[in-house]
């Protein structure tokens, strides 16, 4: 799929199952501490959400992030992916998340999450119900977690783990492209 085909299936995707689980746009918008306009705009394709957005909307409607990542492409091997066959979120904030697992039916699975100089998964910590590890390939990655924000900035090879629900948030403060392999549980 297109980048903008994308956007419109992740649309589809929110609106979708915020009217199954009957959460009215306004209630969606209260519970994550956005304007019903943004939502609006976010469902029918027009702008994109960051990650921190995503994740408030996963956590709003009872569903782990990886949700978001569960639209199949057609693969010639369900047990592997190949580049073409990858689902993309293109994300705010100058993120994109590649899915390079074949499945969501595993204990984990992986993102190859690419950050543009100066991207930003939002300025609030994040916390996801699964349990997040990274593995920097490219750039450098800085990391936020805790109430108490302790920061650490990852190289290449570098790698974290963080237990569900962790408080976090991150951003590359490089001036390079930086790319992250992430296994969430």
């Amino acid at each position: 799929m297109d980048k903008n085909l994308e956007m419109a299936a992740l649309a589809v995707l929110i609106h979708d199952l915020r009217k199954h689980k009957k959460v009215t746009l306004n209630e969606l918008a209260e519970r994550i501490g956005r304007s019903v306009g943004f939502l609006s705009q976010v469902e029918r394709g027009l702008s994109r959400p960051t990650v921190e957005d995503l994740t408030a909307i996963a956590e709003a409607l009872d569903v782990p992030t990886t949700y978001f990542y569960s639209l199949p492409k057609p693969k010639e091997l369900d047990w592997v992916t190949r580049p073409d066959e990858r689902r993309t979120l293109y994300l705010a904030g100058g993120i994109t998340d590649i899915m390079a697992s074949p499945t969501l039916q595993g204990a984990f699975m992986v993102v190859d999450s690419l950050l543009e100089p100066g991207a930003s998964s939002g300025e609030r910590q994040m916390s996801d119900r699964s349990e997040q590890a990274g593995y920097v390939l490219e750039g450098q990655l800085t990391l936020w977690l805790g109430e108490d924000e302790q920061s650490a900035t990852l190289y290449p090879g570098d790698v974290f783990q963080v237990p569900s629900y962790a408080r976090l948030r991150y951003a590359n403060q490089g001036y390079t492209p930086a790319r992250v392999l992430w296994i969430y549980t």
